[in-house]
């Protein structure tokens, strides 16, 4: 029967799991050494003190270049998570000692025209926490990032996360007054009309150029679909934008309609700079969710986070 390890040789030093983990990352003993600031010599003999230690080889050597076996690559991949782990709480307990650090990542648009404004209202509430957030438009791996948290649009299928329900998105029509006849409008959209003179502007629509999102590739279609206008060149029409700040202000500007969520747009509409054609909303099968990661979830910082967006995610 085989002999179990040894805690001690399952629990390498910090030093040599952070030569590996720099030398793995720059694929260089010496721009780990760099990085370090160690001498390449240092850091060839913590790998080499590590692999004994492990009994496993993690690099190939070949003259003044190394590469990972394909043990290394996993082992790189787990040991870069749990010193980012390690580097984070370190930063948490020196700079907030009584609070939490909450790094988040968020969908751009999301982030500056809902989150902002009202992160100062969850800041009040919870005075110890500092909150940290970068961007991002699309899943992503957890143990690769140092994110408590994120802000997903889309399907409720994160690998090894928990999704939060926060809201359906609920997109409608909007352009520039200078991109339409403004008499049949007034500084928030359409007049009191009929409902014959509404469904042809609606129908003039197919006429405008239509801007478009990558995420959102099908939106105008199904919108079309939905209020039966038919569209077959609709792909070669208008622009293609992959943010929606962006394609805010081509519509602004009168490049197009632009088909977008109403809440991401409220003070554009309140200054006149867009106007509604069509109240006429398109409602898909994706939505908002709070995504947190499997080993986070009781993490105070994105419980406190969780339970002050459902409250106020309506509001």
């Amino acid at each position: 029967m085989m002999k179990a390890p040894s805690s001690k040789r399952l629990l390498p030093s910090i030093s040599m799991l952070s030569a590996f983990d720099a030398a793995a990352r720059t694929g260089s003993f010496t721009a780990a050494a760099k990085e370090l600031s160690l001498t390449q010599g240092a850091i060839s003999r913590q790998i080499t003190a590590l692999e004994q230690q492990l009994s496993i080889t993690l690099f190939h050597r070949n003259k003044q270049t190394i590469c990972l076996t394909e043990a290394g690559k996993i082992y790189a991949k787990d040991i870069h998570s749990s010193l980012n782990n390690i580097r984070s709480a370190t930063l948490n307990i020196m700079t907030n000692p009584e609070g939490g650090l909450l790094n988040l990542a968020v969908l751009p648009m999301f982030g500056s025209r809902w989150l902002m404004p009202r992160l100062a209202n969850f800041l009040s509430e919870n005075p110890k926490i500092t909150i940290n957030t970068m961007s991002k438009l699309s899943p992503f791996d957890f143990n690769l990032e140092d994110v408590h948290g994120a802000i997903h649009f889309g399907q409720e299928n994160w690998h090894n996360a928990h999704c939060t329900f926060l809201m359906n998105e609920e997109s409608i029509p909007v352009c520039a007054p200078s991109l339409i006849n403004q008499k049949k409008f007034n500084k928030k959209g359409l007049k009191q009309k009929t409902d014959s003179q509404k469904e042809q502007i609606v129908a003039n629509i197919i006429n405008q150029p239509l801007l478009h999102i990558s995420t959102r590739p099908n939106a105008w279609q199904q919108w079309l679909d939905n209020h039966h206008i038919e569209a077959k060149t609709i792909a070669k029409q208008g622009m293609h934008f992959e943010q929606f700040s962006i394609a805010t202000n081509a519509a602004i500007a009168g490049l197009g309609v632009l088909l977008i969520p109403k809440f991401l747009i409220e003070s554009e509409l309140q200054r006149g700079e867009l106007i509604v054609l069509s109240e006429k909303s398109l409602k898909t099968d994706n939505s908002y969710y709070l995504v947190t990661p499997n080993d986070k979830l009781e993490y105070a910082p994105i419980v406190a986070f969780k339970k002050w967006l459902e409250k106020n995610i309506h509001h």
